[in-house]
């Protein structure tokens, strides 16, 4: 018997897909949004919901399962690392003392991820908290060429970069839930 999961899918419509199109929370059944704001954020806001969908169902232990040593990657540790990462993300808009990091010293996102339940509630309040302050912090600034910071960071980078840390998050995410239960799609 091997230790590795059988691949298997929910969606029976596209083999391919995480879910059939009329589950998919992803598919408003709209017109894709007018506007370079309205685009990014939309695109962000589904980027965050497929981070969310890869991880639900999971139990505490499978959510801090380790990919492959010598890596510290769990479905838990993005949680807590995309949690830290938004807290940042304002610490570069802004001139004022930098914000304490959420979970100690580097890699306290991943090295801290343990199977505890109250952990991992407490990674998805961490999470949806710094998402809505980094949003209510950027959104302030409604014109994308606009610079904030010290560094003079324009809003539509920001935005950009946010869009592209949670893709890049997404796609470990995929590797990592096919490695604990099998389960594919994109």
């Amino acid at each position: 018997m091997s230790e590795q999961p059988e691949r298997w899918t929910q969606a029976t419509v596209y083999p391919d897909m995480w879910a059939d199109p009329g589950d998919d929370p992803r598919d408003k059944g709209e017109d894709s949004p007018e506007g370079e704001l309205p685009t990014l954020q939309d695109y962000l806001k589904d980027y965050r919901l497929t981070l969310l969908m890869k991880c639900e169902g999971l139990s505490p232990e499978q959510l801090a399962r380790r990919s492959v040593p010598p890596s510290t990657m769990s479905l838990l540790g993005l949680v807590r690392h995309l949690a830290e990462v938004e807290r940042d993300w304002r610490n570069w808009i802004t001139d004022a003392d930098p914000l304490p990091k959420l979970y100690g010293a580097r890699d306290g996102d991943f090295d801290g991820a343990v199977a505890e339940q109250s952990l991992v509630d407490g990674a998805y309040a961490d999470l949806a908290r710094e998402q809505a302050a980094t949003d209510a912090a950027l959104y302030a600034h409604p014109d994308l060429g606009e610079r904030l910071g010290e560094d003079g960071i324009a809003v539509r980078e920001l935005l950009v970069h946010r869009i592209e840390e949670y893709a890049r998050h997404c796609g470990h995410a995929d590797l990592l839930r096919e490695c604990v239960d099998g389960r594919v799609g994109q």
